[in-house]
């Protein structure tokens, strides 16, 4: 099962949909894999976590597969944190060597989704390596907006925060990271 969600997300019909979704992928993806992350989200594929695919799958689920499923949703980040700790498995255990840059790049991912600075230095020092430079670009980023706000004011709405003055502004301005 690993690998067939590896083979969809790597697949290149899907690769032209990932940072450029539309409502009916986003609904598609919805309903081919809602239970799948349901299950994901309650610990019961942890099992998974015992392969460099295993880990990238469950990542992919967790982390990549809820920001369409649910968009503008606060469930969208609801299994951000748990993608995060089976990332972290997997650097620790070296699995991500065994990945291709691509795939490398979506186990990172959740590192540089994260609301928490020293996740977001992470995020800058995994980015940094070889073959992911093009990524380092996008981490800067979200680490600055990180360290200047403390989050993403771009997810205050769909969490029911208020936002400062200064998030309004720059959600208002051309800088401003929507998601």
């Amino acid at each position: 099962m690993p690998q067939e969600i590896i083979d969809f997300w790597f697949s290149d019909e899907v690769r032209k949909l990932w940072f450029n979704s539309t409502p009916q992928f986003d609904a598609s993806l919805r309903e081919r894999f809602l239970a799948l992350w349901q299950q994901a989200s309650r610990g019961e594929l942890d099992h998974w976590q015992q392969s460099a695919e295993g880990c990238l799958a469950l990542v992919i689920i967790l982390d990549q597969f809820p920001l369409n499923m649910f968009r503008g949703q606060a469930q969208s980040f609801a299994t951000e944190e748990r993608s995060r700790v089976i990332a972290q498995v997997a650097i620790d255990q070296g699995f991500d060597r065994a990945l291709d840059i691509a795939q490398r790049a979506f186990l990172y991912l959740p590192f540089m989704h994260s609301e928490t600075l020293a996740d977001q230095q992470q995020a800058l020092e995994l980015f940094a390596q070889a073959g992911l430079e093009d990524n380092l670009r996008f981490a800067r980023h979200h680490h600055d907006i990180i360290h200047r706000f403390g989050r993403f004011p771009h997810r205050n709405e769909a969490l029911g925060r208020h936002s400062s003055a200064a998030e309004i502004e720059y959600l208002n301005s051309k800088q401003a990271f929507t998601g």
